[in-house]
């Protein structure tokens, strides 16, 4: 059955982030005077809001993030993102021609999400159906955010196929009751725990060449 709406997460799956935002989360927990792995961060921050990962950084390793710290870190990204972010590979030609509606809902804030679309030359083509954790109570792996964008698009959430790159993104598609493909083409997807966290989460599919993406869905 075609489905009514199809949602993209954004870091990971239409822009080719992840690196470049763990790299700018493991500067700022540094400036704070804390120490976490790559891995780990991958591990526990993949796919969250920055007030989880705040939470998560003050109760499990007693790490203060403060207003200050999280500013410098968002300049340092969007550094980032200007000189170095590119579009997943395949994404620009496909959206035109997946004849269903789409939208973006991230973990985000709006302002990153805007920005990380626009230097990849992606905002024409997915603004105004854009949507970030900051609009519901509780970001991914609660399905709050998921629900919020079906429901502002009109699509009720059994129609809905959902794009994830992370652990906590496909448990947020499964609690809203949507289909969700795991996308494992971004540069950060080779990490092998990754890989097996993904797979453990029970995706009803995955893929590494958006380019399949149409077909997919049409199957």
């Amino acid at each position: 059955m075609t489905p009514e709406l199809v949602i993209f997460d954004c870091d990971g799956v239409l822009v080719d982030s992840e690196a470049l935002s763990v790299a700018a989360l493991l500067g700022m927990i540094s400036a704070a005077g804390g120490s976490v792995s790559e891995d780990t961060a991958y591990e526990l921050f993949l796919g969250k809001s920055m007030k989880s990962v705040r939470e998560i950084l003050a109760s499990d390793f007693a790490i203060d993030i403060t207003d200050s710290h999280l500013t410098n870190m968002r300049v340092e990204l969007m550094r980032k993102f200007r000189e170095e972010l590119k579009p997943i590979p395949g994404i620009r030609e496909i959206l035109p021609r997946l004849g269903v509606a789409c939208c973006v809902a991230s973990s985000g804030t709006l302002d990153r999400i805007r920005y990380a679309l626009d230097v990849t030359g992606l905002l024409g083509l997915l603004e105004p159906h854009l949507f970030s954790a900051a609009m519901v109570a509780r970001g991914k792996p609660a399905p709050d955010l998921f629900l919020h964008a079906a429901a502002a698009m009109g699509a009720h959430p059994g129609n809905c196929i959902v794009v994830e790159d992370s652990p906590a993104g496909i448990s947020a598609a499964r609690a809203a009751g949507m289909r969700v493909f795991a996308f494992t083409g971004g540069s950060h997807a080779g990490n092998p725990a990754l890989k097996a966290r993904l797979a453990s989460s029970e995706p009803d599919f995955i893929f590494a060449d958006m380019l399949q993406l149409p077909d997919l869905i049409a199957g």
